[in-house]
């Protein structure tokens, strides 16, 4: 039986979600879909469905030589007392039904309705399932996180706490960890473990994969849940996802058709005029990586209006760039305007922004200019002004800046990245670009996108100033703000992973060198036709 929530399983039962704007399913939309499709379907389906594509996918990792290493070993699956567990006995019970050998380890006995079914399919199998796990991991070859799924609201204790551990170790050493819908004791909704240990480490699974049910989780991209889920994979059991989802993955589908086209005729002036606005005294080079980056990113022309008093009078490695003290440019006739890289927070620096923000120009603000912004709460009127107006800016906080823009603190920033993103959207009336693992981009009406690129090669000075340089180069080009925010973030990220596949990251990566990445990807993606 089908009706409009569920279709056919669909073969092959699993997908990779690289480069596809996907829904991410928030756990109430996720109850409601489960929900909505056990009613059109036959009792235990859904589980069923979710154990195979689980024990498909070792199969199939087996069967392809992906894991050499692990393919000739049994596999050992620890099960929790919920649907989790169900998952993973319905996994056992087709591993064996394929000629796997599998162990399972159940400390507490399944409870609900379906994993009881689904304890008696595996019994039925004659899979072998013990209340104590092993002293060693070193005769088994794939071992399986069921212990908790999405629901999970408290910390992992006693015997899961300790395996939990254990998996985690088994995972950084080299061995193959998967864990089924999300490592437990990760929340799917906000990528944060449940719990810490005093030192701030993580209390949750470290997995090397992960197979999830229905759709994707945001807690998969943001916080700790990239290093926590590993590689991910859909099974999506046949459920057709929301028609309007909260939150979706970003993707180049959701920005690439408002880049401007390339045709033979055109100008300079036809891909805009940035001015990127900053450069206190000593702070020269955060505009001048903001402007190169600007250049690559395929303005037309670029300007650096500098505040201080100490600025070159050209960029020698890109004289391209058109450098002026504040006072003697025409800020006004810019196309968009990049502004806070080196700003400083003086009272020159304050009145410059001021005069920014009465200016009817497209604007970012990063850095010092939010710092500024929080500080001043006229400076915040007029930036929330312009957004009603119909004029959003783009903010570009860290999670320092902002927790200062909230009156908050980092600890309840990262917390939940995506609230804090969708409050800073609400209070500002601006495209909000929350940075860090798993950057969230929220508008002021309410679409909000998760970005999946980006690694450990950022994590160095003057990556955000080049980050604001790209999103003004595209708001230069005529990119509406939240598009604009989307293309920015996604090559910036895209950018470092390929410089490190090259060997340039993610140790030693410069700033400056992302640049021209992200040329090579804008024209490769988009213009190579």
């Amino acid at each position: 039986m089908t009706d409009s929530f569920v279709s056919n399983f669909p073969s092959p039962p699993y997908v990779e979600p690289r480069d596809h704007a996907l829904a991410l399913l928030t756990l109430g939309e996720l109850r409601t879909l489960e929900s909505r499709a056990a009613a059109s379907l036959p009792a235990n389906t859904l589980m069923g469905r979710a154990g195979a594509a689980a024990a498909q996918f070792v199969i199939d990792q087996n069967q392809n030589g992906h894991a050499p290493h692990l393919a000739a070993l049994p596999v050992w699956i620890v099960a929790g007392p919920g649907n989790n567990g169900g998952d993973a006995l319905v996994m056992a019970a087709r591993l064996r039904q394929a000629g796997i050998d599998v162990e399972v380890c159940m400390p507490v006995e399944v409870k609900p309705d379906d994993a009881r079914w689904a304890l008696a399919e595996a019994r039925q199998a004659g899979v072998k399932i013990t209340a104590e796990s092993p002293h060693s991991f070193d005769n088994f070859g794939w071992l399986v996180d069921g212990m908790f799924g999405i629901g999970l609201g408290r910390p992992l204790e006693g015997v899961f706490a300790d395996l939990a551990a254990r998996l985690s170790r088994r995972s950084k050493a080299g061995g193959g960890v998967l864990a089924l819908d999300i490592a437990s004791g990760l929340s799917s909704d906000t990528g944060e473990p449940v719990s810490r240990s005093a030192d701030g480490r993580a209390q949750a699974v470290r997995a090397t994969h992960t197979i999830t049910f229905i759709g994707a989780k945001p807690g998969h991209f943001t916080g700790d849940g990239r290093d926590l889920t590993g590689k991910l994979y859909i099974a999506d059991l046949g459920v057709k996802p929301p028609v309007e989802p909260s939150v979706v993955l970003n993707a180049p589908s959701l920005f690439g058709s408002h880049l401007p086209p390339r045709n033979y005729a055109t100008n300079k002036g036809t891909f805009g005029t940035l001015a990127v606005l900053g450069g206190d005294t000593g702070m020269c080079g955060a505009p001048i990586l903001a402007a190169r980056m600007a250049l690559y990113g395929g303005a037309g022309k670029v300007n650096v209006a500098f505040i201080g008093t100490d600025s070159p009078p050209y960029d020698p490695p890109h004289p391209e760039l058109m450098l002026h003290h504040v006072d003697q440019i025409s800020l006004d006739k810019m196309n968009a305007l990049a502004v806070g890289c080196g700003m400083g927070q003086s009272e020159r620096a304050k009145k410059v922004l001021a005069d920014v923000l009465a200016l009817d120009v497209p604007k970012l603000f990063d850095a010092d200019a939010l710092n500024l912004i929080s500080s001043d709460e006229k400076l915040a009127a007029k930036v929330a002004e312009r957004g009603a107006r119909g004029d959003p800016c783009v903010l570009t906080p860290h999670p320092l800046e902002a927790a200062r823009l909230l009156g908050s603190d980092v600890k309840k920033v990262q917390a939940d990245r995506i609230a804090a993103a969708r409050q800073l959207a609400a209070r500002f009336a601006a495209v909000a670009v929350l940075k860090g693992t798993g950057t969230i981009i929220a508008a002021p009406d309410g679409r909000v996108s998760v970005n999946p690129t980006g690694n450990a090669a950022l994590a160095t000075g003057g990556t955000g100033d080049v980050l604001g340089g790209l999103i003004g180069a595209f708001l230069a080009q005529r990119l509406p703000a939240y598009e604009a925010a989307l293309a920015g973030v996604y090559l910036h990220g895209l950018a470092a992973e390929e410089l490190t596949a090259e060997g340039e990251g993610p140790a030693g990566l410069t700033a400056g060198e992302l640049a021209p990445k992200v040329r090579s990807l804008l024209n490769r993606l988009f213009y190579a036709a």
